[in-house]
């Protein structure tokens, strides 16, 4: 799946999306998850993340969608982006991941995977 914002809410990480997107019937049917956030800064970070997704369908826009997307948008610009969301969606796929393990690089502090270390 590739989502294009989530929210952690401190236990879980949520991505929120149409009902019919195709991420939503292939998690209902495999739900383990591998998951890579990682920064567009240089020296780069990233965080990897394995766990197991449960799909909830909600009324309206989760409070997570708008909380992912307020990240990237803010002000005027926000509100309009809210508003058209609540038009176009009467029920959203709230995706809740679950880690089950997680590593965290960062690159410019010297914490680069074991493999890169062998390099000739």
């Amino acid at each position: 799946m590739i989502p294009t914002g989530f929210h952690w809410n401190g236990r879980d990480i949520v991505v929120c999306t149409a009902t019919i997107a195709p991420k939503v019937r292939s998690l209902s049917r495999r739900p383990e998850v591998a998951i890579t956030i990682d920064t567009e800064a240089m020296p780069p970070q990233a965080l990897f993340v394995r766990g197991t997704a449960a799909i909830e369908v909600v009324d309206g826009v989760p409070d997570e969608y708008l909380a992912a997307s307020a990240k990237n948008i803010d002000g005027d610009q926000l509100r309009e982006f809210e508003k058209q969301v609540r038009s176009l969606y009467k029920q959203m796929a709230r995706i809740s991941i679950t880690p089950s393990w997680a590593r965290f690089y960062d690159f410019g502090a010297g914490r680069v995977p074991e493999f890169l270390t062998r390099l000739p």
